[in-house]
Formats: C-alpha cells, sequence, structure tokens
C-alpha cells in the first residue's frame, strides 16, 4: 500500500509539474535564469530560491522544477547552461550533510546576532517589550517568520558566509605559501648536496694525479731547472759561531 502511496504521489507530482511548464513562458524561464546568476555564490539555499529551514526532500522538489525551468534544452537564454550547473552545484552542497551543517551553523550564528540587536531595540520600546513578555515569546515567534525578519537574515548569513571565505582564503594563502618557502628550502639543500657530491666526485677523479705528483716529489725532489738558481740552504748549526746578529740600530 506504502508503494502504491509513493507512486501515485509522483505520478501527481509530474502532472503537476507537466501542467506548470506548458504554462511557463520564455521571458519567465529567462527572468529565472537572471535570477539564479544574480545570487549569493556561497548560498545554496539562495540559488534553490529556498528559505533556510527547508528539508531535503523540499531541496529535491524544487532542484527538479527549477533545472527543468532552465534545462539548456527548454530554456533559449545564452547563459541556460551556467545557471543550470550553478542549480546542480547548490543541490549537491545540500545534500552532503557537512556542507548543509556548515551553512545552517552561519544561519544560526547570523539569527543569534538579530535577535541580540532586537532585544536591544526591544529595551527601548515598552510597549513591545510589554507585549512580547505576555505572549511568552509568540510574540518574536511572529516576526522572525516576517518579511522584514527573514530578508535581515538573509543579508546577515550573507555577511557572515563572507567573512568566513575570506579567512579561508587568507589562511589557504598563508598555506601556500608556507608550502613555497619549504619547498625553496627542500631545493636549495638539494642543490647544496648536489655542489657537494660533485665536488666529492671531482676530488676523488683527480686522486690519482695528486698522489702520483706526491711520488715523484718524494723521489726526486722538485729538480732545478737549466739556468734557474737554486736558494741557499738555511743553517740549522753554527758550532763556529760565525754567524752573528748584528745589533738593529734605533732611530
Amino acid at each position: 500500500m506504502g508503494d502504491n502511496s509513493g507512486a501515485t504521489s509522483t505520478a501527481a507530482d509530474d502532472l503537476l509539474l507537466k501542467q506548470f511548464f506548458a504554462e511557463v513562458s520564455e521571458v519567465e524561464r529567462d527572468n529565472e535564469v537572471n535570477r539564479i546568476l544574480s545570487c549569493f555564490k556561497l548560498n545554496a539555499f539562495e540559488y534553490l530560491n529556498l528559505p533556510f529551514d527547508s528539508s531535503i526532500d523540499e531541496v529535491k522538489r524544487q532542484y527538479r522544477k527549477l533545472s527543468l525551468l532552465v534545462h539548456p534544452d527548454k530554456c533559449k537564454h545564452p547563459q541556460a547552461k551556467e545557471a543550470f550547473s550553478a542549480l546542480a552545484k547548490a543541490q549537491q552542497l545540500l545534500h552532503d550533510p557537512s556542507e548543509r551543517e556548515y551553512l545552517l551553523n552561519q544561519v544560526n550564528a547570523a539569527k543569534e546576532e538579530l535577535r541580540a540587536k532586537r532585544k536591544k531595540q526591544l529595551k527601548k520600546d515598552t510597549a513591545s517589550k510589554l507585549k512580547s513578555l505576555v505572549d511568552e515569546g509568540k510574540y518574536e515567534q511572529e516576526y522572525e517568520r516576517s518579511e522584514e525578519f527573514q530578508q535581515q537574515l538573509k543579508l546577515k548569513v550573507r555577511e557572515l558566509l563572507t567573512d568566513q571565505e575570506w579567512r579561508r582564503r587568507k589562511m589557504q594563502m598563508r598555506i601556500s605559501e608556507e608550502e613555497g618557502r619549504l619547498k625553496k628550502d627542500e631545493e636549495e639543500t638539494k642543490e647544496m648536496w648536489k655542489r657537494k657530491r660533485e665536488h666529492e666526485e671531482q676530488w676523488e677523479g683527480t686522486r690519482e694525479q695528486r698522489v702520483s705528483s706526491w711520488r715523484d716529489f718524494m723521489k726526486g725532489g722538485k729538480k732545478v731547472k737549466k739556468g734557474e738558481i737554486r736558494p741557499p740552504k738555511l743553517k740549522t748549526e753554527d758550532p763556529n759561531k760565525s754567524y752573528v746578529q748584528r745589533p738593529v740600530k734605533r732611530g
């Protein structure tokens, strides 16, 4: 029974979609493409034109509806393909538990900021404060469902998401800079060891030549070339005391 009920519901949805698209004009398709392309890039809910408390099922239905509306095969807008891709990406993000949780955390943070701001305003407005106390929170719940609050929430979420994205990019930039520095240090170290290895190889390559030269020197000493004057040998002993150091005259 449950399966038949689900199939009936799907068939009814398909019929409604078919009727909807039969009534949609080319201008409406173009307008939807323009709306999608003007959305804030970090807010997936905005692309699908859904409130922040939408369920996964609502995301699926809305994606199906909008994707058919701007499908490149059905929409003649030159940027229909771009809009179609943006919807697909938004839907994927909202189906990703971690991405969805991150986005909803920013929404909750935005709500808290707006509530704190409103609380300060109510302190100045005695009538609103009394009404809020009498209604035991219902007054605030009604206000948060209002178009005014939803618009403020949308803008505040944009602000927080932009701030978080800027921080993420700065952190990524620092990581990239650090990776670049480490890579440079690694390359310089490799170059240093390469030069050292080449020097050792060169030194080892001339070993036989050095040993041979030393052997020749030890065998015959340094040969005096023809015409070359040999320097006098230094006396190490002077038994006759023939060498007397002359006194140094001091001016």
